[in-house]
């Protein structure tokens, strides 16, 4: 592998998850948080990446163990007094029930102060970085505009930043300027950035991002076919349609296809049918962010781009 992504993790989790096998039941640990699975998938994609977060406490050493021994993901590691968040998840079932839960300590400012060291280099030394955003837990792991500062700061010296964030942590983001922005429409509604998920809200939307400080933007809308802003051109992300397995993970695979992408040097249009390929593949499979190079860059050549022609023209 050549092409090099970095992932900023600011929160990585313990997961355990307990699955029904033919021979009773079955229990599985696994290196988890967001910029953990994005990571993971751009591994899978055929591109190097690093990826750089907070370990401390019990669940740190477990998580970091788990990390260390994949050796497609390059890791480095702040090691904090606090804890890591972890989780259990009950699958026996077929659905996930949580059975428990603990979040991390936030760092403390000394901590703060090498996690943004150690993200700026690692971004600096990337063809693209990826902004994944902290869990949604009561008490942030750091401050939200960390995310400004570091998208001004990588923004500055030239760095592709791709975001996968919302809430506070967005705001502060497009304050420092992205090259892409990926968010759910359920996430614009929880953050009351938009009344309705209708389309034409939509597109407004996408819009409105770019106003703020996005030069591309993606909405997801969960079975329906996302939508996309590049330049002054709106599309609908049209891929076939499959039986949903397991919907947890496919905004991460559509972001890291996204960043393996434009780290591959990739135009933003084929960086595009890379992320929905590879979302599409995640969601017929139990296991986040995960699926196989070769059938993702097979199923990209099946997605669709159909342009927004009539609201590009009312936005321009």
């Amino acid at each position: 592998m050549s092409d090099r992504a970095f992932v900023f993790a600011p929160d990585p989790l313990l997961t355990v998850t307990v699955e029904a096998g033919s021979d009773g039941d079955e229990i599985h640990l696994h290196a988890g948080g967001q910029g953990f699975w994005v990571a993971q998938m751009i591994a899978n994609l055929g591109v190097e990446v690093s990826v750089c977060g907070p370990f401390g406490g019990e669940s740190g050493r477990v998580v970091r163990t788990l990390v260390d021994q994949d050796e497609h993901i390059n890791l480095r590691a702040i090691e904090t007094v606090g804890s890591n968040g972890a989780y259990v998840h009950d699958r026996r079932g077929g659905e996930r029930v949580t059975v428990a839960e603990t979040p991390p300590d936030p760092l403390d400012r000394h901590e703060l102060d090498d996690l943004y060291g150690a993200a700026l280099v690692g971004g600096l030394e990337a063809e693209v970085a990826v902004l994944a955003g902290p869990g949604p837990w009561t008490v942030p792991v750091l401050p939200p505009d960390h995310y400004r500062r570091l998208a001004g700061d990588l923004g500055a010296n030239g760095t592709p930043l791709l975001a996968d964030l919302s809430g506070e942590p967005l705001t502060c983001a497009l304050e420092g300027g992205l090259t892409v922005l990926k968010v759910s429409h359920e996430q614009l509604l929880e953050d009351g950035r938009i009344e309705k998920a209708g389309e034409e809200e939509l597109v407004e939307a996408l819009f409105e991002f770019r106003r703020q400080g996005a030069e591309h933007v993606v909405i997801t809308r969960a079975e329906e076919p996302a939508l996309a802003l590049f330049g002054d051109t709106a599309v609908r992300i049209r891929a076939p349609r499959v039986e949903v397995v397991d919907h947890r993970g496919a905004g991460d695979s559509m972001t890291a296809g996204l960043a393996a992408g434009l780290a591959r040097g990739m135009d933003m249009l084929d960086a595009l049918r890379l992320g929905a390929a590879a979302a599409v593949l995640n969601v017929t499979r139990r296991g986040l962010a995960t699926g196989d190079r070769r059938e993702i860059e097979r199923l990209a050549s099946h997605i669709e781009l159909q342009p927004l022609c009539h609201e590009t023209r009312s936005h321009t």
